[in-house]
């Protein structure tokens, strides 16, 4: 219905902006990462998508399209509506997302506040065949795909049950003994050594 609201930004409360767009302010409810990117007073092009339920018109505002793609993908597994889908996509970026569901990783799903183990083992199921593989180097949290043998440990800690935040600090931990040729197994173990001290 409304793909994206380009406009001045009218005001930022704790849970959505207000963007105004030929006169009118049109109020997105907003994860805090894209909140914070928001400045009042400054241009602003949101990706959006809207929710109809009977008794209101909801229009969620994201960073970016994949951000709004993953929100309305998850939306496709059971038991997942509007809220559950934006705290997952406030607490996990599309990529890790992608990584947990694709690794069967239980553990990260269940950071989201909503998601039990039951929930996490269910959105696995039913998402795994749609949420595709994570897209090399579209946001940040993308990082460990940089260098290939960032993402092969990464892959094999968070395999091993490691949260997604925990494995991306040993992988940055250990970067500086990669050197010219990584050897893969000598990191893991190395990040697996960091990450027990810890």
């Amino acid at each position: 219905m409304i793909a994206f609201v380009r406009g001045t930004v009218a005001d930022v409360t704790l849970g959505s902006a207000v963007v105004e767009v030929g006169g009118v302010g049109l109020e997105l409810v907003c994860t805090p990462n894209t909140l914070a990117t928001l400045r009042v007073g400054a241009p602003a092009t949101l990706p959006t998508s809207m929710v109809v339920r009977e008794e209101s018109l909801t229009l969620f505002g994201f960073a970016d399209e994949d951000e709004k793609q993953t929100f309305e993908l998850v939306q496709t597994a059971s038991g997942v509506g509007p809220k559950l889908a934006q705290a997952m996509v406030a607490c996990l970026a599309p990529d890790d997302l992608r990584r947990a569901v694709g690794s069967d990783d239980v553990k990260t799903l269940t950071r989201v506040p909503g998601i039990g183990q039951k929930g996490a083992q269910r959105i696995i199921l039913e998402l795994k065949d749609r949420l595709g593989a994570p897209t090399v180097g579209s946001s940040p949290a993308s990082g460990p795909a940089a260098a290939p043998w960032r993402g092969q440990v990464h892959q094999g800690l968070v395999g091993l049950g490691w949260s997604t935040k925990d494995a991306e600090k040993a992988v940055d931990a250990v970067a500086p003994e990669a050197g010219e040729t990584p050897d893969v197994a000598a990191l893991l173990r190395s990040a697996l050594r960091s990450l027990s001290k810890a």
